[in-house]
């Protein structure tokens, strides 16, 4: 138990600073290439930081535990919106200030509809990877062209520039985190599973989806004490996108990822519903406040809860 407890806690590290590396020596890269930022921020940024979840769930479907990989994703989501926004709500109320963010939304909602489909059809099969992780693409592609040439001035972050061979030794140092750390992570949660009879799917549900979200989680969490809350909704409705439609469609497009029935029989609806509540709030509330956040901090613990 102690040697499993200790490979969990080591993958995390590795996958959290894996990605903070690998995030960091990309952008140097991009930046020397001459990308603007906003494609910076939507393709090098999104899938950096999102690279911890499509690890763990492509390793795990390879390991024969598709039930991880989709509890991965399923679970990030819905941590991502009851955890990282409630938490960051209570440090500072979020004011829905970001240009076209009901844009975002929607397409949230359509990326949950689509995990929602694919739980009744009970697979998601290799074509399908290949129509989510296009979707994704035209997504990124639209945005890009919409939103070009508006910027700001928050994009101190996507400036870095970094000496070449600092720029290689975070991209490949970052990489190799990465791989180790997810594999470290999907062997210990497996062992740990097996060992206390917890199902496959509750540790991707809870374990390992909170884990692949820190850096997300960190993001935010500085951002709120920072007064800049609002900066945890673009995180958290970006990285639901990119969890769907890029980290399981990639992933079904290597190996088709079954979906485990009594998932799709309460948690993707449970996630749909709170990605369309959280997008109702934001629409027509136009921020989250600290009650709003406690609630939201309260449903995430029963849910927690209830899954145990």
């Amino acid at each position: 138990m102690l040697i499993n407890t200790l490979m969990l806690v080591a993958g995390l590290a590795m996958l959290t600073l894996g990605a903070e590396s690998l995030v960091r020596g990309a952008v140097s890269l991009a930046n020397r290439l001459g990308m603007p930022p906003l494609l910076i921020g939507l393709t090098v940024v999104g899938f950096g930081t999102s690279m911890p979840e499509l690890l763990v769930s492509l390793q795990a479907a390879l390991s024969g535990s598709p039930a991880i990989a989709i509890g991965n994703v399923v679970g990030s989501n819905i941590a991502n919106i009851l955890l990282i926004v409630g938490l960051a709500a209570m440090i500072s109320p979020i004011a829905a200030r970001i240009p076209n963010l009901g844009r975002d939304l929607v397409m949230m909602i359509v990326a949950a509809s689509v995990i929602l489909a694919l739980g009744f059809a009970g697979i998601v099969s290799i074509w399908t990877g290949v129509l989510m992780f296009g979707t994704l693409v035209g997504y990124l592609g639209w945005v890009t062209y919409t939103d070009r040439g508006k910027t700001d001035g928050s994009d101190s972050d996507l400036s870095i520039r970094l000496a070449g061979w600092k720029e290689a030794l975070f991209i490949v140092g970052g990489l190799a985190g990465l791989f180790f750390g997810a594999d470290l992570l999907v062997k210990a949660a497996t062992s740990i599973a097996r060992e206390f009879g917890i199902s496959e799917a509750v540790i991707g549900l809870t374990i390992v989806a909170v884990g692949t979200s820190l850096p997300e989680l960190a993001t935010s969490v500085v951002a709120a004490f920072r007064r800049q809350a609002e900066m945890a909704l673009g995180n958290v409705v970006g990285s639901n996108i990119f969890n769907i439609l890029g980290i399981l469609g990639i992933t079904a497009i290597i190996v088709p990822v079954p979906v485990d029935p009594t998932m799709a029989g309460f948690d993707i609806p449970f996630m749909t519903g709170v990605s369309i509540a959280f997008a109702a709030l934001i629409l027509f509330a136009g921020r989250v406040g600290r009650i709003a956040g406690g609630a939201m901090l309260v449903a995430y613990t029963g849910y927690v809860v209830w899954l145990f």
